[in-house]
């Protein structure tokens, strides 16, 4: 049984577009489908961004939370 409470995480704090999506893609490349991850971001069009590609891979984005210094963090359920 995998324990809920372990989340990957994928840090693109000061990447620009494209940049943050394409190591999002990359870094969940070989994780199995149910992970949870958690992605931070400070990109202005990251949001709509990453919705998007959710909505055509069939990822759940759980939740999005803004932190400190404009940085948004999500937690997304990958399909």
């Amino acid at each position: 049984m995998t324990d809920q409470s372990e989340v990957y995480q994928i840090d693109a704090v000061g990447l620009v577009c494209p940049l943050p999506i394409l190591r999002f893609k990359k870094r969940i490349r070989d994780l199995p489908s149910g992970t949870e991850v958690e992605f931070l971001a400070d990109d202005p069009s990251g949001r709509k961004d990453l919705q998007a590609l959710c909505e055509i891979t069939g990822h759940q984005v759980k939740w999005i939370r803004e932190e400190n210094a404009g940085v948004l963090r999500y937690r997304i359920r990958l399909a």
